[in-house]
């Protein structure tokens, strides 16, 4: 993984555990076959594709109640 993709999905998503929750699951579902909501001239990894997904705001989350 970039560490640049790192810290600005990291301004986007503060909380680390959280971040690495978003990106794992959005990284299954890629390796799985989905299509990424987002384009690159280059050849990036799946995690770096759900880093730029969180960046460019084309994923989020939500905190359930407990």
């Amino acid at each position: 993984m970039r560490d640049d993709y790192i810290k600005e999905a990291l301004k986007v998503i503060p909380d680390p555990n959280v971040l690495i929750n978003v990106v794992s699951r959005r990284v299954k579902q890629l390796r799985r076959g989905n299509r990424p909501l987002v384009e690159s001239l280059e050849k990036l990894s799946s995690e770096d594709v759900a880093l730029r997904e969180v960046i460019e705001g084309k994923i989020s989350f939500e905190l359930g109640d407990n």
